[in-house]
């Protein structure tokens, strides 16, 4: 009997477990997924609790209930992997063997990483919206909050979901008009970044928004420290941003997991090959999702794409053949920007955003790179497709691999 495990049951390590348990032969392969805890959460839709448009139940539901029969379900603390010897250790003196590797450990927010940030404001004024404990606790406090300065800072990329924080921005221009406050309320969005986005011409779309939204745009701004008790974030440069309400995206690390294992970065994610998915040191490891350090969006649609190129390259390691599969960093991503409307993104490694029809080139019925109530449709829609479609490694109607029809160059 052979060995597949699978580190990590959230959407990449969930999605593999559901395309390759039917394929694999049951006598002759024992695939077993691990995971330190049982509820899976629908992380994109942690942005719209602090606006009353979720509710922690939305976003919430049993693993379990993603798991096809058959499978070995583990639920505990991993201690370390050691993949000189091809093991899994647990906390619990358990022993996982395998003979191939799939880690899908996620990212997660490290706001101790920054000095002050968990201080004497932490979850007072300054809040995350990456977690569910920070984004309920956000909403609690916007409920409640009589207007001032709303900073949102983003601490370093790479980052989960790099659109979030301009959705946060957006949604919150149109939250505190529907209440009433919009005028009472300045927003200002700080980044590292040298504009509103990573890719060019999508900053340059997205930056013209937040100029409509009356939304400053601090760029290059590289947080140093908090002070909470004087309201304010510094920069390495000590420039000093001020506020009354921080909403912060803290530093992103992989899993302490691929630290105690020696198999990470500095912020422990794993060199992975970005086309072919596979460790860049180790033959039997392939690595999924938010745990690689690919230059391509941490994003769900991109552990998405990238489940179809895995999909054929472990089966092709295990017949030992090449790895024809290749990612090409596609990422595609809906953009609430307020007011029942939505902004369309589809890029990959080398192509930016473009702007055009989508998914049918002409037709649409989502137009890349423009406003539009159909984006925003699509956008909520997408919660469905997840808890029925994309979890359980159905086939959805978009190419792996980006293609240029029907985009406008």
């Amino acid at each position: 009997m052979r060995n597949l495990v699978i580190l990590g049951a959230g959407t990449a390590g969930t999605m593999m477990l559901n395309k390759l348990a039917p394929v694999l032969d049951k006598d002759e392969w024992r695939i077993t997924i691990v995971d330190q805890n049982e509820t899976h959460y629908y992380q994109p839709g942690f942005l719209f609790i602090p606006f009353g448009i979720y509710t922690p139940k939305d976003v919430v539901k049993p693993k379990r209930d993603f798991f096809p029969a058959g499978v070995d379900a583990r639920f505990g603390k991993i201690d370390k992997i050691e993949p000189q010897s091809n093991r899994i250790l647990m906390q619990d003196g358990k022993v996982l063997p395998y003979d191939f590797l799939i880690i899908a450990t996620g990212s997660q927010i490290a706001p101790g990483e920054i000095e002050g940030m968990t201080g004497a404001g932490w979850q007072k004024n300054i809040f995350d919206f990456y977690t569910l404990e920070g984004t309920t606790a956000l909403a609690k406090f916007l409920k409640y909050w009589d207007g001032g300065k709303l900073v949102l800072n983003i601490a370093e990329m790479p980052i989960k979901c790099p659109v979030a924080p301009l959705e946060f921005v957006f949604l919150a221009d149109w939250w505190f008009t529907e209440q009433g406050l919009r005028d009472q309320v300045e927003i200002e969005f700080v980044t590292p970044l040298d504009g509103a986005f990573t890719k060019p011409k999508a900053s340059q779309v997205f930056g013209d928004f937040l100029g409509k939204k009356s939304i400053k745009l601090t760029p290059d701004f590289n947080l140093a420290r908090v002070e909470p008790e004087a309201n304010k974030i510094v920069s390495w440069e000590e420039q000093e941003v001020t506020y009354d309400l921080l909403v912060t995206i803290p530093t992103n690390m992989g899993d302490p997991v691929i630290e105690r294992s020696g198999m990470g970065d500095e912020l422990n994610f794993i060199p992975t090959d970005k086309h072919t998915l596979r460790s860049k040191k180790y033959e039997n490891i392939f690595v999924i999702g938010d745990a690689t350090d690919l230059p391509s969006s941490k994003a769900g649609s991109v552990a998405h794409f990238e489940s179809e190129v895995l999909f054929e390259n472990l089966l092709s390691a295990i017949d030992n053949r090449p790895l024809r599969a290749a990612f090409d960093g596609h990422a595609n991503c809906y953009i609430e920007s307020g007011f029942g409307k939505g902004i369309l993104i589809d890029f990959n490694y080398t192509t930016e955003p473009l702007p055009g029809k989508f998914p049918l080139p002409g037709v649409g019925p989502f137009s890349l790179l423009e406003e539009t109530k159909m984006n925003h449709y699509g956008k909520l829609m997408f919660r469905w497709m997840y808890w029925n479609l994309l979890l359980k490694g159905a086939e959805l109607p978009i190419e792996s691999q980006m293609l240029m029809a029907g985009k406008r160059a």
